[in-house]
């Protein structure tokens, strides 16, 4: 098969060609960066609002929380209380680390980590939310931060 057969012909005429050049010009207009950006954005705050329900004031875990993993979310292999410490500092840690830009790709890691946790272990019919949130956080794994990071201000991939 030749290669330039598999091409979309842009100087198509109708209906075709119409779509074509849209599709250029939103391609030409909604860069990486942006998208990015905007998955940077959403995940961070799927997790960090998330996390903020579990603690009062800075990083105190409500007592709530600790019922939470002890009753709701059970967690295999994992203390309870541990488990509480460790989820609701990560729901912080790394969407802040999204945010900024650091360590995207790790953050974006653990998150979907998390994600996958929570989906096998806690709520397992949820599917279809785990999913949007991880969309993005595959695009950010595969696709890294883009250049509005503080990872491409360090040299970081």
């Amino acid at each position: 098969m030749n290669p330039a057969s598999t091409m979309t012909d842009r100087s198509a005429t109708g209906i075709t060609g119409l779509w074509n050049r849209i599709t250029d010009q939103l391609e030409s207009r909604i860069s990486h960066n942006l998208i990015a950006l905007a998955s940077r954005i959403a995940v961070a705050a799927i997790f960090f609002y998330s996390a903020r329900t579990k603690v009062d004031g800075l990083l105190t875990l409500k007592d709530t929380t600790f019922l939470l993993f002890e009753e709701e979310y059970k967690v295999p292999l994992l203390p309870p209380e541990f488990a509480a410490y460790m989820a609701t500092y990560a729901e912080h840690l790394f969407p802040i680390l999204l945010v900024l830009g650091l360590f995207t790709r790790l953050s974006a890691l653990a998150l979907l980590g998390m994600t996958a946790v929570i989906q096998v272990f806690v709520y397992p019919d949820a599917w279809p939310t785990h999913l949007t949130w991880a969309v993005p956080m595959f695009y950010l794994i595969g696709r890294g931060g883009g250049a509005w990071t503080l990872d491409r201000q360090l040299g970081i991939k």
